[in-house]
């Protein structure tokens, strides 16, 4: 498995644009479909979002592309518990509709990392 692209970010609002570029420009040298990457971009999002809402000051996101796009996003320097949301559920349900293999790790009760795949096209 070949890793395309490792990005450090401070978990703002205003890098989230940034990241989603990253990640369209990723999902096409990939080779996903159009749809593929738009679904990816949603998922990077809300899993940095995840993370965010989780207390975390910043996250990695790393690419890498076998068979399918492997994405894995984990957190960085969690500075404050987790306030529970209603949003955490929505996007939990969002990342498993659109992505394959969706997994939620989590130490001492706390979501740190989301990791997912997306099929590339033949």
């Amino acid at each position: 498995m070949n890793e395309l692209l490792v990005l450090r970010v401070r978990l703002r609002n205003d890098m989230m644009t940034t990241v989603r570029l990253a990640t369209g420009g990723v999902c096409s040298l990939a080779g996903l479909s159009y749809d593929g990457g738009e679904d990816c971009k949603v998922c990077v999002t809300e899993s940095l979002l995840l993370l965010l809402r989780g207390g975390y000051g910043e996250a990695e996101v790393t690419f890498t592309c076998g068979d399918r796009l492997h994405v894995s996003v984990a957190g960085i320097g969690r500075q404050s518990a987790p306030a529970p949301s209603d949003e955490d559920e929505i996007a939990a349900a969002l990342l498993n509709a659109l992505a394959d293999d969706v997994l939620m790790r989590r130490e001492q009760g706390a979501l740190c990392a989301i990791e997912f795949a997306f099929g590339l096209q033949a």
